[in-house]
């Protein structure tokens, strides 16, 4: 049985000459032919030139360098673009998560499983505000959605040839990968383990790209934020009711001079939720306008022990709206 190894890598030039030699070793532990895909997402350091000496000293190693940083989520979905094998492993080189759960992870799918995802008991090496924020935000996905999105549970998964395919049909620019392994639906299964330390170099995400990720995982799989932006309309709604009647009740039965600052206090409230909406309803029309240009989702400028395309390269798209499953 062929598996893949999809890696995508940015700045990683100091922990890749770690990271490749444990996960060879890995990969040979549970099949001799397996194929492993470095990616390089617009590295500014010597990240390619490493990947390249690790594709010139074993075939099996395969690398493709991004015209520029497209980010993690497309840097994956490159990598998932080449696999052939009947089994991939999506997997980061920063050594956090063991390459030798390949092992387990596929001992688990011989039993009839089409996903095993890895989910963290434990996160070393991370901050407080880290591990709280992403709680908090799974749970706040998963009651936001209509199918079970597994918490505490990132990238780090094995699926097989049939789910890589349906992934491969759903032609989403801003993509939440875990989200959509998860909607894919099958039989899944999460294996617990302990997350490692980085063992080199600073993370990759900032405050910034993970506040961006939970976006689009919001608005990917979940409507929700369009009807709290409508419950708020209707809630505006009501104070202004409140202080239209206020300000008739005054007229009539109150001898007061009228100030302005129970005027700007109730202006000031709409109009902080009417931005708030419009703030919402931008975040999905921005997807929209991204999604119906077509562009390419990424481009490839070099690759190496790689037959096939080295221009723009997009999802393989279905003939029809139903993927087969």
């Amino acid at each position: 049985m062929k598996y893949s190894v999809v890696v995508p890598c940015y700045n990683e030039e100091a922990v890749l000459p770690v990271f490749l030699p444990r996960m060879v070793a890995a990969a040979e532990s549970v099949s001799a032919d397996y194929e492993i895909f470095l990616i390089n997402d617009g590295s500014a350091d010597l990240t390619w030139s490493v990947i390249k000496e690790a594709c010139a000293a074993n075939s099996r190693i395969k690398g493709i360098c991004l015209s520029r940083n497209f980010g993690h989520q497309l840097a994956v979905t490159a990598g998932l673009s080449y696999c052939s094998g009947e089994r991939t492993l999506i997997i980061d080189a920063d050594l956090q998560d063991p390459p030798e759960l390949i092992k387990p992870m596929s001992e688990k799918m011989d039993e009839g499983f089409d996903v095993v995802f890895g989910k963290r008991k434990a996160r070393e090496g991370e901050t407080f505000f880290k591990k709280f924020t992403a709680a908090v935000f799974y749970r706040i996905l998963k009651s936001m959605t209509s199918f079970e999105i597994p918490v505490d549970a990132g990238d780090f998964r094995l699926i097989n040839k049939r789910v890589l395919d349906v992934l491969q049909a759903m032609p989403e620019r801003d993509r939440y990968l875990r989200g959509m392994v998860a909607w894919v639906g099958g039989k899944q299964v999460g294996l617990e383990y302990d997350r490692d330390e980085r063992a080199m170099g600073e993370t990759k995400y900032t405050f910034k790209k993970m506040l961006k990720l939970a976006i689009d995982g919001i608005t990917a799989f979940s409507t929700s934020p369009l009807r709290i932006a409508t419950s708020m309309s209707f809630f505006a709604a009501f104070l202004s009711l409140l202080a239209g009647g206020y300000v008739l009740y005054s007229f009539f039965f109150l001898d007061v001079v009228r100030g302005w600052s129970s005027m700007m206090a109730v202006v000031s409230i709409l109009f902080a939720m009417m931005f708030f909406c419009m703030g919402i309803m931008g975040e999905y029309i921005g997807r929209i306008f991204e999604q119906v240009k077509s562009r390419p989702m990424f481009l490839v400028s070099e690759a190496e022990n790689v037959s096939g395309p080295r221009a723009a390269i997009a999802p393989k798209a279905q003939p029809s709206s139903e993927a087969r499953f």
